[in-house]
């Protein structure tokens, strides 16, 4: 079955889902950073990051589904209103859980995600999580024909790109 994607906004069990996965999510954060334990979020401050993710209007928290089964999850945020001008979408979160990786998901579940919403992109990534710059430079060569742009500065790597094929409204 191929990979999907799911809104988890009014799902409380893919919420609870994303709550269990995101100290995994933090620890590969983490173990990507210059200095371990750079992301050490409290189950306090988890709890409350999550309470932002499905209480903005601005924020599309999803489920990425392999075989109906969660594999990852993903966080598309609209910029604030006075940036609106210059980027529609922003990736703010991509996780695909450790047992889930290397089999074409992460590249899929991107696809998807582009798709459905279409305007123009941003991605960003730390400048020493080689890993994800690797990961987005290579989807994004293949989603848009090398047709992004990028540019380093202060310690990341931003992509920019315009997706145009919309598969539904929110």
């Amino acid at each position: 079955m191929p990979v999907s994607i799911r809104d988890a906004l009014n799902s409380p069990r893919d919420r609870q889902w994303i709550q269990a996965q995101y100290p995994e999510y933090l620890e590969d954060l983490s173990q990507m950073s210059m200095n371990t334990g750079i992301f050490p979020a409290t189950r306090e401050v988890q709890t409350e990051l999550m309470a932002r993710w499905f209480a903005d209007d601005s924020s599309y928290p999803l489920i990425i589904l392999k075989n109906d089964q969660p594999a990852g999850f993903a966080l598309v945020s609209r910029p604030p209103r006075n940036r609106r001008d210059q980027v529609d979408f922003r990736m703010a979160e991509f996780f695909i859980a450790l047992k889930s990786r290397r089999l074409g998901i992460g590249r899929d579940a991107a696809h998807l995600i582009f798709n459905r919403f279409a305007g123009s992109w941003e991605i960003t990534e730390f400048a020493y999580n080689k890993p994800a710059v690797s990961f987005w430079r290579s989807i994004l060569t293949e989603y848009t024909g090398g047709k992004y742009q990028e540019r380093i500065f202060n310690g990341e790597v931003r992509q920019t790109f315009t997706s145009t094929h919309k598969v539904r409204a929110r």
